[in-house]
Formats: structure tokens, C-alpha cells, sequence
């Protein structure tokens, strides 16, 4: 297959389909337009148990897999925010550990599933909730990023502390964890969150400039509320 990346704004990712049976996955819903000679399949993808592992990981239960009926045959994924579409080649990484909904779609040879942070704890409490997905296997995947991508390669026992929010994904080899801000006058009147991602290397960082959930925050105030 053979992929174009398409806009600036809000971008979508293009897949055109070289040879009848290749195809791609997305979340239900996902896909944005497509030609004649792509046939869609709505399941599970890997069980009952797998859909609600996604489910917690900001997925839907079920996934949409196009495939090609002939070469040439196209179809596109576009993003949901304004922001970038990051191809991945997957085998080449060894594999990421993504925030929930980074992900966009992917080859059929491409594995999602959950992960668990290692502290449930910190997970639970930690803002982006304590379940992450894997990326794994060969092929490549495409990540949503929200705002613009930065891109972080931590020497061994070097230390980045994020917000939450704005973590994309990371090599499996880098360390993670969720820490509380320290001192009850940066918690009450530092203006961030409670909780920040301290990410550990060696290994390469996805960061997003955008934290949508801190965005839709700042919306929701100049929303009328009816009595």
C-alpha cells in the first residue's frame, strides 16, 4: 500500500491499496470517504474481551476493517481536532505505548491492545486514566496529534515530566509513571493539573501541544447554561 498525508489543518491520511486483500482497521466511525473496490468488515477485532479492553482506552467496542476488492482501490482516516497525522512503521519502532485515542488507524497487521500502567494507582488518578494502548506487530499505523508534534529522544535515566494531556506516545524501553504536583499552594493556585506524566529513557517521546481536554475545558465556560 501507499499513503499520502493530506491537509494542514485538520489532516487526513489517503491509503491506496496496491493488491486485492490488503487493508486497514480503524475505530467505528473513522473512516472519511473512500472509492469503489474497498468492502468494509464491523467486528471485535480479537474477541469480546479485547473491544471492552478499547473501550477503556477511549476505543470503541467495535472496529472497522476496509479491504481492497482490486489495486488502486483508496480510502482516508481523517484526524478529529486540528493537528497532525504521524505515520509509524510499527515494526521498525519495536512498538508504542499511546494515549487513549491516539490512535487513528492502521494495517491489519498492525495488533492494538491495552496496557496497564505499572502503578494502578497512579493510573486511576493520573487524569488519562490508568489503561494505554500497544501498538505491535509489523506494518504501519497512523497516530493522531493534537496541536503540533514535538518530538523528544531521552538519553539513559534522563527524566521529562508532561502533563498528562499532552503525551502522544513512547518507546516501550522508556519508563512511566504518574506523580502528583507537590505542595498544596501549586495545587490549589499553580493553575495546572494535580498529576504529571514523568517519562524515563532511554528512548523516543511524542508530545502534543494541544491538550484537548484542558481546551474543551476553557469552550465549556462560554457555553450558556439554560435554568
Amino acid at each position: 500500500m501507499k499513503y499520502q498525508v493530506i491537509g494542514d489543518v485538520i489532516p487526513a491520511v489517503e491509503v491506496t491499496f496496491d493488491a486485492p486483500g490488503e487493508s486497514m482497521y480503524t475505530q467505528s466511525g473513522g473512516m472519511s470517504w473512500m472509492t469503489e473496490g474497498v468492502e468494509m468488515f464491523t467486528n471485535t477485532k480479537g474477541g469480546l474481551m479485547k473491544g471492552i479492553g478499547r473501550m477503556f482506552a477511549g476505543e470503541s467496542l467495535f472496529m472497522a476493517t476496509y479491504r481492497a476488492q482490486r489495486a488502486g482501490a483508496s480510502i482516508a482516516f481523517a484526524s478529529t481536532v486540528a493537528g497532525k497525522v504521524l505515520p509509524v512503521d510499527v515494526g521498525a519502532t519495536g512498538g508504542l505505548i499511546c494515549q487513549k485515542g491516539a490512535f487513528l488507524c492502521a494495517e491489519d497487521s498492525v495488533n492494538l491492545s491495552v496496557t496497564l500502567t505499572k502503578k494502578f494507582s497512579s493510573g486511576l488518578f493520573g487524569g488519562e486514566g490508568f489503561v494505554l494502548q500497544d501498538l505491535s506487530g509489523e506494518g504501519m499505523a497512523f497516530l493522531e496529534v493534537d496541536g503540533d508534534l514535538v518530538e523528544k529522544i531521552l538519553e539513559p535515566g534522563e527524566i521529562l515530566k508532561v502533563d498528562t494531556g499532552n503525551v502522544v506516545a513512547f518507546e516501550k524501553n522508556v519508563g512511566y509513571e504518574v506523580e502528583t504536583v507537590k505542595g498544596l499552594g501549586n495545587i490549589f493556585f499553580g493553575g495546572e493539573g494535580l498529576f504529571l506524566t514523568k517519562l524515563v529513557g532511554p528512548g523516543r517521546v511524542i508530545l502534543q501541544t494541544q491538550n484537548v481536554a484542558e481546551f474543551a475545558g476553557r469552550i465549556a465556560r462560554f457555553i450558556p447554561t439554560g435554568k
